[in-house]
């Protein structure tokens, strides 16, 4: 549903000028903000509104009440008559939103949001508890689907061909002499204290008759067709139930194209030839938070929270507001009183004074929140802006709306695992040798693997092992159109991501793709899936020479084989096809590595690190990791492999312990000897000790490596060290801050005092004795931790 502001249709426009359109504007804004109501002399009641206004929906309320119509025509998809009867049963809460879209291309949606504070929500709540009609005469969604872009953003400030779009309310704000178009709606409609709250409605009526003919349709072609539909449909309730028995709510933009006397011929000849599709509708959760954004499906509400709020609040608005900040930021630990919300309150008063508002606004409250509640700080405010102008409200729609199957079945999931679908974003910490957590754990792996974004991997909250999982939930109303996508795949989750991962493994080109997608699989619990899979992994590893994109591949399959113990998922397949991958990096990798540029050099160096990491997660590979020892060696030996690699390959065989640290320093020594190029040695220094594998912390405690380092920098002539200044500054860079600062203050010492080039005897980087004093120092934290007879 668009707002108010960027929905309509006009007349032709009209030869006005510009001084003229501004001074006819200005006192029809003036009208507004004085009108008093007048009653209408007879036919339909046209109600024109401000999509999600509080104030339009109050007046809303007081204008059917008093004029008691028989029917009530709202702006919305005409398919949505047959969905109004679910909006009055209990199990329906707001905000919520129509949802349509294509039965062959469920992507191609479109939502109608409403809140609590929605006109044309408090209408149709209205009539359903009168026992009046409710009709949706906007255009249908298979026309509106049909379109080329359906979800065509409003915020959009020219359209080709159709001049530039305007913003009606902005433009009434902008001669009224206001420069916030939100502050001027607020002191016209919200915040209005008249006895009569339909006044507005003829005034708005008026001065959007003005501003349509001075703009015509205002950038917004598409509305002429609309609202020729909207006209078709309110001369038939007129036809059906009398002039005097129809009520219309839509947008203010509207009004004046309904109000127009046109001829049914000209209407209809507006929507001949529109294209059409098949569409379904249904009602869907909404949020708050969607409400305020602005782009794609949002309605651009700024502070939903708190129109929420002013059509809630039975009386004194402002003092119930800030009960709630208070409210708020006692439960995050902030020292607020009741003194504090009174001031507050008198603050905001003072300020609305001062600023010639009829009452508080949002500006005044937020003013006087932050000068008292907050200490003039905008960390609390944040978090008030958040939590409460904003808000996590997700609505609720009941169990019989209609839903394509795999949406109920993943609703019944959601129930069976009580994993409750959120609009406020959490983390969720799985324990996989639990039950529970192991099938919501497949649950959320399957959704990622249909596209159904609601959980993503908390990326370090799982820890090293395998038996946890951390994942970071939150539910967005746009995943029921990718859970409607995903139906194609089957009618259950379970059956649709085995049938998604089927047609990804048969369509997948490269190697990696197909490992990642096993490894998926495995994730996700889908053992009916594997078989497809392994089979397309066997035929392209088979097929595929390219060392990397062998090594690339690796990782995945050796992560997948740890999951097998803990999930129970056989893995004898996967295990045979890795260490076939292994064996074949192993034979082509020293080839490979041969005569690489500096790129290919360091996309070759992320491959080695990544299959050394997994040949160490491999079961029973001892004979591989032996090897692999061997590869590196060759690696870390031979003069025609580049210097990162090299680098690369003695840090590695260092750490596992196959390299004695005097091969070490001599590999270094070779490295940086005045015969190798300066280039080659920093680049074999940034595979050595690169600030990611801890290089750093290697050269604060091995006295020789470092003197080595610095005997070689030291030495590079002044005509080279500008070349290889990058590099280097690349590798010291990542570095922690106090390993930098500890290797900074051992070079300032020199060989004398400690630093680089000084030995002692002993393990580099340790005294040759043991302190006995220091070691003696822990005694009484290990008393503490252990107990006296631990250690007795």
């Amino acid at each position: 549903m668009t707002s108010a502001s960027t929905a309509g249709t006009t007349p032709p426009s009209t030869n006005t000028s510009p001084s003229t359109t501004s001074i006819s504007l200005a006192a029809t804004a003036s009208r507004a903000v004085a009108a008093s109501g007048r009653g209408r002399a007879g036919g339909p009641l046209v109600l024109g509104v401000r999509h999600h206004g509080p104030g339009s929906a109050r007046g809303v309320r007081a204008a059917l009440e008093a004029a008691d119509p028989a029917v009530v025509l709202v702006e919305g998809p005409a398919e949505a008559d047959a969905l109004v009867e679910l909006a009055g049963d209990p199990g329906m809460r707001p905000p919520v939103a129509l949802l349509a879209h294509a039965v062959d291309d469920p992507g191609r949606a479109s939502f109608w949001p409403m809140a609590a504070f929605s006109p044309e929500w408090v209408a149709i709540r209205w009539a359903l508890d009168r026992g009046a009609a409710v009709r949706f005469i906007d255009l249908p969604a298979a026309h509106t689907l049909a379109a080329a872009d359906p979800t065509w953003d409003d915020g959009e400030e020219e359209v080709s061909g159709s001049g530039p779009r305007i913003d009606p309310v902005a433009e009434l704000a902008r001669v009224a002499g206001y420069e916030d178009a939100e502050r001027w709606w607020e002191d016209v409609v919200e915040l209005r204290g008249d006895d009569d709250p339909t006044a507005p409605f003829e005034a708005l009526a008026e001065a959007m008759g003005a501003l349509r003919e001075a703009y015509g349709h205002g950038g917004h072609p598409r509305d002429l067709v609309r609202e020729a539909h909207m006209r078709i449909r309110l001369r038939a309730a007129r036809k059906e139930f009398g002039d005097d028995a129809v009520a219309v709510v839509c947008g203010a933009w509207h009004v004046p194209a309904l109000t127009r006397k046109t001829t049914v011929a000209a209407d209809r000849a507006l929507l001949k030839g529109l294209p059409k599709l098949k569409a379904e509708t249904t009602w869907v959760p909404w949020t708050h938070r969607r409400l305020a954004r602005r782009s794609g499906y949002g309605a651009g509400i700024e502070a939903p929270g708190w129109y929420a709020h002013l059509f809630a609040a039975p009386d004194r608005p402002v003092e119930r507001w800030m009960t709630k900040v208070a409210g708020l930021l006692r439960d995050e630990d902030h020292l607020v009183s009741s003194a504090h919300v009174i001031e507050a309150v008198r603050l905001a008063d003072t300020l609305a004074a001062l600023r010639g508002r009829p009452l508080p606004g949002l500006d005044e409250t937020t003013d006087a929140v932050r000068a008292v509640l907050c200490g003039g700080s905008d960390v609390p405010l944040d978090l008030v802006r958040d939590r409460l102008v904003v808000g996590d409200v997700l609505g609720e729609v009941p169990a019989g709306a209609p839903a394509v199957p795999l949406q109920r079945d993943l609703a019944r999931r959601q129930r069976t695992l009580r994993l409750k679908p959120e609009a406020a974003e959490r983390d969720l910490d799985l324990d996989l040798r639990k039950d529970m957590d192991g099938e919501r754990s497949r649950l959320l792996h399957r959704l990622c693997l249909l596209g159904v974004g609601w959980g993503e991997p908390a990326t370090g909250r799982s820890g090293t092992g395998t038996f946890r999982e951390g994942w970071r939930l939150r539910w967005e109303p746009e995943l029921h159109v990718q859970v409607a996508e995903a139906g194609v795949w089957g009618t259950t989750v379970e059956a649709a991501a085995t049938a998604r991962a089927g047609s990804r493994a048969v369509a997948a080109d490269a190697l990696a793709d197909i490992t990642a997608l096993a490894e998926q699989c495995l994730l996700a619990g889908l053992t009916d899936a594997l078989p497809v899979v392994m089979r397309a992994l066997a035929d392209r590893a088979a097929l595929d020479t390219d060392v990397a994109r062998l090594a690339q591949a690796l990782p995945a399959l050796a992560r997948s084989l740890r999951y097998g113990d803990v999930r129970g998922t056989g893995t004898a397949a996967l295990a045979e096809v890795a260490a076939g991958l292994a064996e074949r990096i192993c034979v082509g990798l020293p080839p490979a590595c041969t005569g690489l540029d500096a790129d290919a050099a360091g996309a070759m160096r992320e491959r080695i690190d990544e299959v050394h990491q997994a040949l160490g997660l491999l079961p029973g590979a001892d004979g591989l990791t032996d090897r692999w020892a061997g590869v590196l060696r060759r690696l870390a030996d031979r003069d025609r492999i580049p210097g990162i690699l090299r680098g690369r390959a003695a840090r590695l065989l260092l750490d596992e312990g196959r390299l004695a640290a005097d091969e070490a320093a001599l590999l270094m020594s070779r490295a940086l000897s005045p015969g190798t190029s300066p280039a080659d040695a920093a680049s074999w220094i940034d595979g050595f000790a690169g600030g990611a594998s801890g290089g750093g912390l290697l050269l604060v405690h091995d006295d020789r490596l470092l003197g080595l380092v610095d005997d070689w920098l030291t030495g590079v002539p002044a005509e080279a060290f500008t070349d290889v200044l990058p590099l280097l500054r690349r590798t010291f860079s990542g570095y922690e801050p106090g390993v930098r600062r500890t290797l900074g203050e051992l070079v300032a010492r020199g060989p004398r005092a400690g630093g680089p080039g000084h030995t002692t005897p002993g393990v580099p980087g340790f005294a040759p004795t043991t302190d006995r004093d220091r070691a003696d120092a822990v005694l009484p934290l290990l008393h503490l931790v252990l107990g006296t007879e631990a250690l007795v």
